[in-house]
């Protein structure tokens, strides 16, 4: 008596504990075979009972997935058979006349069978899709979890971009404007302050100067004014390098992928300007056939980028604001690479 209730302990115990390892274990497998042929799922930590859900909802996908492959194998062991009677004229349980296979009734019996073939392979990467969803679906972040890290991405950006205001006013306009201070004290207490003042007014025409460039970037009128291309272009004037531009967008992509996709151009030139000591910087702006617009920015310099720096790090919070994602890639020279989605 005593044995059948410890036997009743151990399996009510072991038996969950097996199923639950199993389910993971699955699961584990499967994520690994998703992001080897295809694009990697982000998921949340693998609880016992998100692992048992997804088994138990997984097993429908793979049935319909091999189904699919089932008919796909049919279908060309069927159209390998009739072809090869009707060439050899062979005895394959196929109506023959006088002459051997006839050819009309190897045409009647391809009419449907090929919409069946090609539906059968069209359907491989709509189970492969449905794969991938039911993964990101049930092992994912939830809608809440996911708007929550967008906002704090925009927070963060945010904070960043106010923090590269307040050092440039800081270590540019500021500084300048003592200069200005100090030299027009100067002056106050000299009998001959003609050659102060003229400091002090190149000081101010300067503080001036890196106000203007301050402004701009925190927004370049432009942007509103002409439209990116001009702003790009005007850009382009400033800057203390030979650009390129490229740029093949016939629409507007919209204000706010216009402001990300000039301060990706603009902080990538700055940087390369500053660090890589390039000759030439080339931009290109462009859309794909999947609807995500690209902007390239290669420079010829030394090379060595941080993609962990200050400048580039804020770069990827902006980008990952839009839902876009930056790379920056060392080719000898430097290129920054923004993929951009936009409806």
């Amino acid at each position: 008596m005593w044995f059948k209730s410890l036997l009743g302990v151990l399996l009510g115990t072991v038996t969950p504990f097996c199923i639950v390892r199993g389910a993971r274990t699955l699961t584990e497998i499967e994520l690994r075979r998703i992001a080897r042929f295809g694009e990697r799922v982000e998921i949340e930590p693998l609880t016992p009972q998100r692992c048992l859900r997804y088994a138990s909802v997984r097993w429908m996908v793979g049935a319909l997935g091999a189904g699919v492959v089932v008919m796909l194998a049919l279908s060309l062991a069927v159209a390998i058979s009739m072809v090869t009677a009707w060439l050899f004229n062979g005895d394959w349980g196929m109506i023959e006349n006088d002459d051997g296979v006839d050819l009309t009734l190897l045409l009647i019996a391809a009419v449907p069978g090929l919409p069946l073939f090609f539906g059968t392979v069209s359907a491989i990467p709509a189970v492969s899709a449905l794969d991938h969803w039911l993964a990101r679906r049930i092992l994912g972040p939830s809608e809440e979890v996911l708007m929550r890290r967008k906002v704090d991405e925009v927070v963060e950006a945010i904070n960043d971009e106010r923090r590269r205001i307040e050092r440039d006013l800081h270590d540019g306009v500021q500084q300048r404007l003592v200069t200005v201070g100090m030299l027009i004290g100067r002056a106050r207490r000299t009998e001959q302050p003609r050659e102060l003042l003229e400091q002090a007014h190149r000081a101010a025409q300067e503080a001036i100067a890196d106000l203007r460039e301050v402004a701009v970037r925190v927004y370049p009128t432009a942007l509103d004014d002409q439209g990116l291309e001009a702003a790009l272009e005007l850009l382009a004037e400033r800057a203390d390098v030979p650009i390129t531009l490229a740029y093949d967008l016939t629409e507007r992509p919209g204000r706010t992928l216009e402001t990300v996709i000039y301060f990706v151009v603009s902080e990538a030139v700055t940087n390369a300007v500053k660090h890589a000591e390039p000759t030439k910087v080339d931009v290109t702006v462009t859309r794909r056939q999947d609807h995500h617009l690209v902007v390239r920015v290669k420079d010829d310099g030394k090379g060595g980028a941080d993609p962990g720096g200050s400048g580039l790090k804020g770069l990827k919070k902006r980008v990952a604001t839009v839902g876009g994602e930056l790379v920056v890639r060392d080719t000898g020279g430097t290129v920054v690479e923004a993929t951009l989605p936009c409806a």
